[in-house]
């Protein structure tokens, strides 16, 4: 288990959060692993604070967008910078638990998997506890279609399966959605159901934000799968009944 694992960590206006994120990596009990930040900003000033968190550790490199692209299009930039054999996404407002790497890793490399995500909870602002999503054993591509299971910030991945026609799109919310719908047309997604990340849910960001839910979801249909209306329309109802139902 000596595997270089890429962090990949868009940054976008979360100043409040992002050193107890970057710290999260850093305290890992695995720690041969690259911590690549897509300043995806225009205040200067929170990049000054970001390259002075980077001077904590040598594994941190800074990727400075030169306009605002979105964090999909972000986590491909630091992808194509990386140089790990296995790609673990974390946003900057989330955190790890101390284990998370090597558990993970461990399960990967001992059955063979190329994708995997883990069970998590769900903080507030205040780093408390308010839900906990449990990890299937495995997701496929009909799964994906009617509920989005699985947490981004605790995804792991092979970097070889993401190529130029395999990455994230271009979309506010639910560019994860697409990615992992894209690959479980080739690959297993596999689930471990032991909580190894806390995923900060704040009313102010863009997943919280209905209307925008609801037209990137209709978009992951209609323009990424290629359904007509009528089905896009059906698959997101199910899709938003899903979300309901867990919120």
């Amino acid at each position: 288990m000596t595997s270089l694992i890429s962090v990949i960590m868009p940054y976008y206006k979360k100043k409040q959060f992002v050193k107890k994120s970057i710290e999260s990596v850093l305290n890992q009990t695995y720690s041969n692993f690259e911590i690549i930040i897509i300043y995806d900003d225009t205040d200067i000033e929170d990049l000054n604070y970001i390259n002075e968190i980077k001077k904590i550790d040598k594994r941190i490199k800074i990727i400075q967008n030169e306009k605002n692209v979105g964090a999909g299009y972000s986590r491909n930039i630091g992808i194509s910078e990386s140089r790990g054999d296995y790609i673990a996404f974390l946003d900057c407002d989330d955190c790890w638990h101390k284990e998370k790497l090597f558990k993970q890793l461990k399960f990967m490399q001992e059955n063979k998997i190329l994708f995997s995500f883990t069970s998590y909870e769900i903080i507030n602002s205040n780093d408390e506890i308010v839900k906990y999503r449990t990890a299937q054993k495995k997701i496929e591509f009909n799964d994906l279609l009617k509920d989005c299971n699985i947490g981004l910030s605790t995804v792991m991945l092979k970097k070889y399966i993401i190529n130029e026609k395999c990455k994230f799109p271009n979309l506010k919310t639910k560019e994860d959605l697409v990615l992992w719908l894209k690959l479980s047309k080739n690959i297993h997604l596999y689930g471990i159901d032991i909580p190894l990340m806390q995923w900060r849910k704040l009313n102010d960001s863009l997943s919280s934000s209905i209307f925008q839910k609801l037209k990137d979801g209709f978009s992951v249909y209609k323009n990424f799968l290629g359904f007509n209306s009528l089905k896009s329309l059906f698959y997101l109802i199910i899709l938003s009944i899903n979300y309901l139902k867990k919120n």
